[in-house]
């Protein structure tokens, strides 16, 4: 069984119907025990960085993730479930994070810099970085297109835990992952077949362990 963390914000039930059709029994739950007992932890995200992370604290939910996030069990990140992996978010006054990758998130630059409108949002592709082992992305094409939404993204102290980018003026991570820990800036549960292959292939880690 895959928990979904219910710390008050976040794409739930869509993140739930994602896993249920590729045939994954998925919960979604804010109870620390069943956190702790389930197969996977899906950590998902939407709204500022302050106040998912905010939501966590006043759920006594930052240890249980942590704890599942260092457990061995797969853990998958989705969005500002992303964000929330690293130390430090600049978003609005700013926020720690849970810090389980070293890094922080900042804000795309202006579409002054760029020409391109804030937030990112849309269709957009995904490049593997070289080299490195991404198996999300063990289902679908070479470079997929994925939905995002964010006007931020994270700038790891680790660049060996990027395993695929995407660019929208700049080149930002769009998969990370290290051991059982992986996660999503877009979001897999919008992004039809691209995103369910994701979601199967997350589904898969959890089967395949011992």
């Amino acid at each position: 069984m895959i928990a979904i963390v219910d710390y008050g914000m976040g794409n739930l039930r869509s993140a739930q119907k994602g896993f249920e059709k590729v045939g994954h029994e998925a919960v979604v739950t804010d109870d620390p025990a069943v956190i702790a007992g389930a197969d996977a932890v899906v950590l998902p995200g939407v709204g500022a960085f302050k106040d998912c992370y905010d939501g966590l604290v006043s759920r006594g939910l930052v240890e249980p993730v942590k704890a599942a996030a260092w457990s061995g069990r797969p853990f998958l990140g989705i969005c500002v479930g992303l964000q929330l992996l690293f130390e430090y978010g600049e978003e609005g006054p700013g926020s720690e994070g849970l810090g389980i990758f070293k890094g922080k998130v900042v804000r795309f630059p202006s579409a002054a810099e760029t020409g391109l409108k804030v937030p990112h949002m849309g269709w957009n592709q995904l490049y593997r970085v070289a080299g490195r082992d991404c198996p999300l992305l063990q289902n679908g094409g070479a470079a997929p297109y994925t939905y995002f939404v964010h006007s931020y993204f994270a700038q790891p102290e680790e660049p060996e835990i990027i395993l695929a980018e995407s660019d929208y003026g700049v080149r930002f991570p769009a998969i990370i992952g290290r051991d059982n820990v992986f996660a999503a800036q877009f979001h897999p549960e919008k992004s039809q077949a691209a995103g369910l292959g994701i979601l199967r292939a997350f589904g898969g880690l959890v089967k395949g362990r011992p």
